[in-house]
């Protein structure tokens, strides 16, 4: 077992002003011999990938979840996840675009169990909020954010992804694994529902 493994969870990166580095272009430029074994390799193809591209995951996770720690957990099990099945992946170009998917994917998952534990809990008094939660939670005070957690779960993924992560129509197509027609339906009656959410907030 490498030590990239034996580390994980990752460790957040430290330079987040850092250019988005493709992985492909990262590997390749430590050394072109070797270049084909080197892209397939695990450890340095996920390091470079975390490094990168973490804290908008999170961002993105953050958006869809609503919680801060929970969204760290959802990307930190999607790199995991991703780091065992490297070498399944036909294409290490496309690695991105599987985490974003892998992020939708147990995003759903968390609310999906959220809903079950909210419907079946006893009704106590809320824990107090932690620091780690403060930017979230100041987030959540806008207007639009407040609008975004009461649309239906897709509707709200794809204007998410639209908008804010800024994908096309057929790399959303991809992450939410629905079809273009699908993406272009969930963000217009996205769009009217956001509409009609924030006249009633105003």
């Amino acid at each position: 077992m490498t030590e990239a493994r034996q580390d994980m969870p990752f460790r957040k990166p430290d330079d987040e002003g850092a250019r988005p580095t493709d992985v492909t272009e990262t590997l390749v430029a430590r050394g072109t011999a070797g270049a084909v074994a080197v892209a397939w390799d695990a450890d340095q193809a996920v390091t470079a990938l975390y490094a990168s591209n973490y804290r908008p995951l999170v961002r993105l996770a953050a958006m869809l979840v609503r919680d801060v720690a929970t969204a760290e957990e959802v990307v930190q099990e999607a790199f995991i996840a991703m780091h065992a099945g490297w070498r399944r992946l036909r294409d290490p170009d496309k690695a991105l675009s599987y985490l974003r998917q892998a992020v939708v994917n147990r995003s759903r998952s968390v609310l999906r169990h959220r809903a079950v534990v909210e419907k079946y809990a006893p009704k106590g008094l809320p824990d107090a909020p932690s620091a780690e939660l403060g930017a979230i939670i100041e987030l959540e005070r806008t207007a639009v954010v407040q609008a975004l957690a009461k649309l239906p779960t897709r509707q709200r993924e794809a204007l998410v992804l639209r908008y804010y992560a800024d994908l096309s129509e057929a790399e959303i197509a991809r992450t939410m694994g629905i079809s273009r027609g699908a993406v272009k339906s969930h963000t217009a009656r996205g769009m009217a529902a956001l509409r009609n959410v924030l006249e009633q907030l105003s």
